[in-house]
């Protein structure tokens, strides 16, 4: 890796975190390596985990062995995904106490199906929080309506939460606004709020792609005009949002009494049509507080090639511009939002439930 990883959080202020784990990269000290060139935390999803268990033999001396002592496929999956979370965490543990519980945090999703249920969430995000048991872990609730009491809950008994799935500006707000109210429950409750870490995932290439196929459909020159552009301009917007919601009266007694700012993370920022830079939501989307989760390939295109500039900021008016013309030429960017939103829970469901179905393959082929 180059030294483009580094200046992100040392000039830039944007901690790069990598969007992967597989056991190799544990085995083989590559994330540890990775690490040691910038990379600053992790994210997981269901639908990773279904690509590194499925793709790999590395899994199946474990598997075997949980089979063997009588566990479930539901205890395997369990179990395979939390040696490699556990793993990871010791890897970035250094980086969280050197950091001061910035950085270093690895995160690990709740069951999916449990998007539309608040107290199933709630339940589920307490129980991994309780059995995994290190500070540096985030555990992801999905950002959906139901998801939002989950957040504000958690965040009021203490969790790090990582709230994913975010497609929409009025759902970034409303996932803010739990974050702080859950952080003043806790206060009101007698509790501390120092040391709660929190990020907002927000998806970011997936908008590009729904919104440049509606304006292809419109078909107008101003409709195709604005291709590509959709996706920066709603994270900018977001940016804009978060800077104003953390600041005035509201937040400063929070912050007084010892919390740290929710931070926007920039999530799906791999770059899906060809015809656009490979580095695109990377370098157009670098700011202070912010968080940007990497794919592989994207993390060594920007280490290779990419910009580190602050440019989240640059030019908001354009921005607004730019998310006022998609409604002029008739896209309904509450639409895209919801749609994205039940697509990517369906992805992750999806995944989850893929996953479990060939280990149960695997474990039949084995006793055969």
């Amino acid at each position: 890796m180059s030294e483009r990883l580094q200046q992100l959080f040392d000039d830039c202020g944007q901690s790069p975190w990598l969007d992967n784990l597989k056991r190799d990269l544990l085995l083989s000290g590559e994330l540890e390596r990775l690490r040691d060139s910038g990379v600053r935390g992790l994210t997981s999803n269901p639908t990773i985990f279904q690509k590194a268990i499925q793709g790999s033999d590395s899994y199946d001396t474990q598997f075997r062995e949980l089979l063997r002592i009588g566990s479930s496929i539901d205890e395997c999956y369990w179990r395979l995904v939390l040696t490699d979370i556990l793993g990871a965490l010791d890897v970035f543990a250094p980086l969280h106490e050197r950091s001061h519980g910035l950085d270093g945090y690895v995160s690990l999703e709740v069951d999916p199906h449990l998007s539309g249920d608040a107290d199933g969430t709630l339940a589920s995000a307490l129980k991994i929080w309780d059995e995994v048991g290190r500070a540096n872990l985030m555990v992801k609730i999905p950002g959906t309506e139901a998801g939002l009491p989950a957040v504000r809950a958690a965040i009021a008994r203490g969790v790090n939460v990582n709230v994913t799935l975010i497609f929409g500006l009025d759902r970034y707000q409303a996932v803010m606004d739990a974050f702080l109210s859950g952080l003043e429950d806790r206060l009101a409750a007698g509790q501390s709020v120092d040391g709660i870490a929190s990020v907002a995932s927000f998806f970011v290439s997936r908008v590009d792609t729904e919104i440049d196929a509606r304006l292809a459909a419109i078909g107008t020159r101003d409709a195709l005009e604005l291709r590509g552009r959709s996706a920066v301009a709603q994270a900018q917007l977001a940016y804009d949002a978060f800077r104003r919601t953390f600041a005035g009266d509201r937040w400063n007694r929070l912050r007084d009494a010892g919390a740290a700012v929710q931070r926007p993370l920039w999530a799906s920022t791999s770059t899906k049509n060809p015809d656009y830079p490979d580095t695109l939501y990377v370098d157009e989307l670098i700011g202070p507080d912010t968080v940007n989760t990497l794919p592989d390939a994207t993390l060594e295109a920007f280490a290779d090639h990419g910009t580190p500039a602050r440019t989240v900021d640059r030019d908001i008016d354009e921005a607004r511009r730019v998310w006022s013309g998609l409604r002029q030429v008739g896209v309904d960017v509450d639409d895209v939002a919801d749609k994205l939103e039940r697509e990517g829970v369906a992805s992750f469901v999806a995944s989850h439930d893929d996953l479990l179905a060939a280990l149960a393959r695997k474990a039949d082929s084995w006793s055969t």
